[in-house]
Protein backbone atom coordinates (compact mmCIF):
# COMPACT_ATOMS: atom_id res chain seq x y z
CA UNK A 1 0.00 0.00 0.00
CA UNK A 2 1.08 3.17 -0.88
CA UNK A 3 1.45 6.43 1.43
CA UNK A 4 -0.61 9.63 1.14
CA UNK A 5 0.24 12.99 0.37
CA UNK A 6 1.23 14.41 3.60
CA UNK A 7 3.33 17.45 3.24
CA UNK A 8 5.73 19.46 1.57
CA UNK A 9 8.20 16.69 0.76
CA UNK A 10 5.59 14.76 -0.71
CA UNK A 11 4.35 17.39 -2.29
CA UNK A 12 8.12 18.40 -4.28
CA UNK A 13 8.40 14.76 -4.64
CA UNK A 14 5.03 14.24 -6.54
CA UNK A 15 5.52 18.05 -8.52
CA UNK A 16 8.89 17.30 -9.87
CA UNK A 17 8.23 14.00 -10.93
CA UNK A 18 5.42 15.35 -12.45
CA UNK A 19 6.96 17.55 -14.95
CA UNK A 20 9.92 15.46 -15.10
CA UNK A 21 7.64 13.23 -17.38
CA UNK A 22 5.84 16.87 -18.58
CA UNK A 23 9.15 17.18 -20.19
CA UNK A 24 9.96 14.05 -21.98
CA UNK A 25 6.28 14.11 -23.03
CA UNK A 26 6.05 14.67 -27.05
CA UNK A 27 2.72 16.22 -26.96
CA UNK A 28 3.17 19.24 -24.49
CA UNK A 29 6.64 19.08 -23.26
CA UNK A 30 7.93 21.30 -26.12
CA UNK A 31 5.14 24.49 -24.57
CA UNK A 32 7.41 24.35 -21.37
CA UNK A 33 10.82 24.01 -23.24
CA UNK A 34 10.70 26.21 -26.11
CA UNK A 35 7.57 28.08 -25.77
CA UNK A 36 7.23 28.98 -22.19
CA UNK A 37 11.08 28.42 -21.71
CA UNK A 38 10.74 27.99 -18.25
CA UNK A 39 13.45 28.24 -15.64
CA UNK A 40 12.72 25.22 -13.44
CA UNK A 41 14.81 26.67 -10.88
CA UNK A 42 12.72 29.21 -10.35
CA UNK A 43 9.57 27.88 -11.20
CA UNK A 44 9.40 24.17 -9.22
CA UNK A 45 9.50 26.17 -5.74
CA UNK A 46 6.81 28.73 -6.93
CA UNK A 47 4.99 25.19 -8.02
CA UNK A 48 5.65 23.52 -4.82
CA UNK A 49 3.99 26.54 -2.81
CA UNK A 50 1.17 26.47 -5.31
CA UNK A 51 0.43 22.65 -4.38
CA UNK A 52 1.15 22.72 -0.42
CA UNK A 53 -1.53 25.87 -0.69
CA UNK A 54 -3.61 23.85 -2.64
CA UNK A 55 -3.64 20.50 -0.42
CA UNK A 56 -2.97 21.92 3.01
CA UNK A 57 -3.78 25.92 2.55
CA UNK A 58 -0.46 26.99 3.40
CA UNK A 59 -0.73 30.32 2.07
CA UNK A 60 2.77 30.09 0.41
CA UNK A 61 1.83 30.75 -2.99
CA UNK A 62 0.33 34.36 -4.16
CA UNK A 63 0.96 34.25 -7.57
CA UNK A 64 -1.38 34.64 -10.63
CA UNK A 65 -1.66 31.86 -12.40
CA UNK A 66 -4.67 32.87 -14.83
CA UNK A 67 -2.15 35.82 -15.95
CA UNK A 68 0.32 33.65 -16.87
CA UNK A 69 -1.53 31.35 -18.62
CA UNK A 70 -3.45 33.88 -20.35
CA UNK A 71 0.39 35.38 -21.40
CA UNK A 72 1.18 31.81 -22.66
CA UNK A 73 -2.01 31.08 -24.56
CA UNK A 74 -0.90 34.31 -27.05
CA UNK A 75 1.92 32.84 -27.57
CA UNK A 76 0.64 29.26 -28.39
CA UNK A 77 -3.03 28.12 -27.62
CA UNK A 78 -3.73 26.13 -25.71
CA UNK A 79 -6.23 23.03 -26.26
CA UNK A 80 -7.94 21.14 -24.84
CA UNK A 81 -5.31 18.06 -25.75
CA UNK A 82 -2.83 20.05 -24.12
CA UNK A 83 -5.06 20.20 -21.22
CA UNK A 84 -5.93 16.53 -20.97
CA UNK A 85 -2.60 15.46 -21.79
CA UNK A 86 -1.26 17.94 -18.70
CA UNK A 87 -4.21 15.94 -16.54
CA UNK A 88 -3.08 12.76 -17.65
CA UNK A 89 0.18 13.43 -16.80
CA UNK A 90 -0.68 14.72 -13.48
CA UNK A 91 -3.02 11.60 -11.94
CA UNK A 92 -0.48 9.11 -13.65
CA UNK A 93 2.42 10.44 -11.17
CA UNK A 94 0.05 11.03 -8.15
CA UNK A 95 -1.21 7.06 -8.46
CA UNK A 96 2.49 5.99 -9.16
CA UNK A 97 3.21 7.32 -5.67
CA UNK A 98 0.41 7.98 -3.60
CA UNK A 99 -2.71 6.92 -2.51
CA UNK A 100 -5.79 8.27 0.10
CA UNK A 101 -7.65 11.44 0.69
CA UNK A 102 -5.17 13.88 -0.20
CA UNK A 103 -3.47 11.73 -3.28
CA UNK A 104 -7.47 12.32 -4.24
CA UNK A 105 -7.87 15.78 -3.84
CA UNK A 106 -4.76 16.71 -5.28
CA UNK A 107 -6.40 14.83 -8.61
CA UNK A 108 -9.76 16.76 -8.46
CA UNK A 109 -8.24 19.74 -7.72
CA UNK A 110 -5.83 19.69 -10.71
CA UNK A 111 -8.81 18.80 -13.00
CA UNK A 112 -10.92 21.91 -11.69
CA UNK A 113 -7.90 23.75 -11.92
CA UNK A 114 -7.30 22.68 -15.87
CA UNK A 115 -10.89 23.20 -16.49
CA UNK A 116 -11.23 26.60 -15.03
CA UNK A 117 -8.33 27.69 -16.98
CA UNK A 118 -9.37 26.13 -20.18
CA UNK A 119 -12.97 27.75 -19.76
CA UNK A 120 -11.39 31.28 -18.89
CA UNK A 121 -8.80 31.06 -21.97
CA UNK A 122 -11.62 30.14 -24.25
CA UNK A 123 -13.56 32.89 -23.33
CA UNK A 124 -10.70 35.64 -23.33
CA UNK A 125 -10.04 34.36 -27.28
CA UNK A 126 -13.61 34.53 -27.50
CA UNK A 127 -13.39 38.57 -26.52
CA UNK A 128 -10.97 38.93 -29.42
CA UNK A 129 -12.66 37.59 -31.98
Amino acid sequence: MKKDISGRPDIELAIKSFYDKVLADEKIGFIFTDIAKVNWEKHLPIMYDFWENVLFFSGKYNGDPMNVHRHLNNLIELKAEHFRRWNYLFNLTIDELFEGENAERAKQRALSIATVMQVKLSESASKKE
